[in-house]
């Protein structure tokens, strides 16, 4: 009989971005839900999902300068203020 193999499973990784702290940070301060960020973003012209805003936050999704942008803009603060 041959071994039997594992079923593969991908190693998460958290370190994606530097951006997911300061926006969990920004949205603790501020005292909104990650929904009131997603419908904001959405309102912004970004269509994302609860699920991706977690995964930015937790570093395990990475961002691009346009998202950024509608980002800073659902925080509302400058973005120049997520890259610190």
């Amino acid at each position: 009989m041959a071994p039997s193999k594992k079923p593969y499973t991908p190693k998460r990784r958290f370190n994606r971005n530097v951006v997911g702290k300061v926006v969990l940070k920004l949205r603790n301060a501020q005292g909104l839900t990650r929904d009131q960020i997603v419908a904001r973003a959405q309102i912004a012209g970004w269509n994302i999902s609860f699920y991706t805003l977690k995964r930015i936050e937790n570093g395990e999704r990475e961002v691009t300068d346009i998202e950024l942008k509608k980002l800073a803009r659902a925080l509302r603060v400058p973005a120049a203020t997520l890259l610190k």
